[in-house]
């Protein structure tokens, strides 16, 4: 019994290697890069626009990202760029993640508090749109109806500052285009958004027509953690002040307002497979991301799970409580907030940045571990206790009674729960893009913000997961029938 209880340990000392050894390597101390970490969104056009591959590599990136280039070239650094949502920039920023976060971010009193911000190089403000039907043209009119924002943005803010004067509730959304497609559907009466960003979307087919004046409008300027990267600031503001000298700024400005590159490139095949060819390269890549996040996720689920499930069977108190309490947690926990307690807060406690694939590996690992710990637990414990019992009697160790009697039927019992979670798992890979992965889910979003064509593009990812699934689904049945 000691025996076993070593190994346990032992084993139970390895996960716990793994898990911080997962955290540290390929980190850094937060902020000791001479290439400096900029977090952006995903979908912000004319500020931000990512090419086909769900990159800022292409020609015409958007405005924040073409000025970035500009005054790195100038200042003589390097930056890599962190996507994520508007909201998980900010957040990400104070947790020292990210270096400094840009995202047509507004400047507010309220974000003066945890952010030095740089020179403004642009002034937005928030308009209302509706649906090109709609007979709406004032504020005065929402009342009753329900108005769409963006969580987190100068629009958020400035429609709950006026919701109960004009009486129309607010619904948040995390992407434009989920918004407005979500008032175009009639599911709402209006949204608020960036002038700049509705125009962008009004010129590249989306629905809707602005009804008001800029309102409440503020600069936008980019962010540092305040009272840290003074020397990033610096570079910023000397870049900022150079663009707008040379009239580089105003080029940059009028290419994506007024220019050539105030339309999204489109795909020129616009059914289903003219989408499938012309994405093809991204889906794969987004497939890829998923399918490795989900074999390496179970396998570190299915090595942490046994072992809880393992203590907890154990007739020592002390190993049995252990293995409930950790399953209750993170069982209890959602998976969407452990993502962001790994990725976000654990870099403040430990000092250290954590790889967002590896955030994504740890967030599974805890989350499907501790349902795979049950699932082992439940299976164990379905075994007749007299099997216990007998080998016992006949001298097996509880080591030996453990793995040459128990493990073998309670696996037979185990085995579809546990193909259940490996498919759980492949879909829940899909939660870790509210962090910025590059999974297939957040590969369609991407591709949605550029080609807007939500309905075609989710249709796509859905037959890509169900058919994923239905394969799974026949590899349980046959693992099934063979062991039974």
């Amino acid at each position: 019994m000691k025996h076993w209880l070593k190994r346990g340990l032992t084993s139970l000392a390895v996960v716990a290697g793994v898990v911080l050894g997962l955290m540290v390597v390929g980190s850094e101390p937060a902020h000791a890069e001479k290439t400096y970490t900029i977090g952006t969104v995903d979908t912000f056009e004319p500020f931000e626009i990512q090419d086909k591959n769900g990159t800022y590599n292409g020609k015409n990136p958007g405005i924040e990202i073409e000025m970035l280039r500009e005054i790195a070239k100038h200042e003589g650094f390097k930056y890599n760029l962190k996507i994520m949502s508007f909201n998980a920039t900010l957040t990400a920023l104070e947790a020292g993640q990210i270096d400094a976060s840009m995202g047509g971010m507004s400047v507010t009193d309220e974000r003066k508090a945890k952010i030095d911000f740089s020179k403004s190089y642009y002034t937005d403000g928030v308009v209302m749109a509706v649906p090109e039907n709609s007979k709406i043209t004032k504020l005065s009119q929402l009342k009753g109806k329900t108005v769409d924002v963006k969580s987190g943005t100068a629009s958020a803010i400035y429609a709950n500052s006026v919701k109960d004067k004009y009486g129309f509730k607010v619904k948040y959304f995390n992407t434009s285009n989920t918004m407005w497609n979500d008032v175009m559907n009639g599911n709402a009466a209006a949204t608020f958004d960036d002038g700049p960003v509705l125009q962008y979307g009004i010129r590249n087919g989306i629905k809707l027509k602005i009804v008001t004046k800029e309102i409440n409008s503020t600069p936008v300027a980019m962010g540092v953690k305040k009272g840290q990267n003074q020397e990033l600031l610096n570079k910023l503001n000397d870049g900022i002040t150079w663009l707008k000298e040379t009239g580089r700024m105003q080029k940059i400005i009028n290419k994506y307002t007024k220019g050539d590159a105030a339309k999204t490139e489109t795909d020129s095949d616009r059914s289903v497979w003219g989408l499938i060819k012309s994405n093809k390269d991204a889906l794969l890549s987004g497939l890829g991301e998923t399918l490795l996040l989900t074999v390496v996720g179970v396998a570190l689920a299915i090595l942490f799970g046994v072992i809880l499930g393992v203590m907890g069977i154990s007739d020592r108190k002390i190993f049995s409580s252990i293995s409930s309490v950790i399953i209750y947690i993170f069982r209890g926990m959602p998976m969407i907030v452990l993502a962001f307690f790994i990725y976000i807060g654990m870099p403040s406690v430990i000092g250290h940045k954590i790889p967002l694939f590896t955030a994504g590996i740890l967030t599974l690992m805890l989350d499907e571990g501790a349902y795979v710990g049950a699932i082992v637990k439940g299976g164990f414990q379905a075994v007749d206790r007299g099997q216990w019992e007998a080998a016992r009697s006949l001298g097996l160790p509880y080591y030996k009674t453990l793995v040459k009697v128990i493990m073998p039927q309670g696996i037979k019992i185990m085995v579809p729960s546990l193909v259940n979670q490996l498919i759980i798992t492949l879909k829940d890979t899909s939660i870790l893009s509210a962090i910025g992965v590059m999974e297939l889910t957040q590969t369609g979003t991407v591709i949605i913000a550029r080609n807007m064509e939500g309905f075609k593009i989710w249709l796509i990812i859905g037959v890509i997961y169900i058919i994923i699934i239905t394969l799974l689904t026949w590899l349980s049945n046959y693992v099934q029938r063979k062991m039974a």
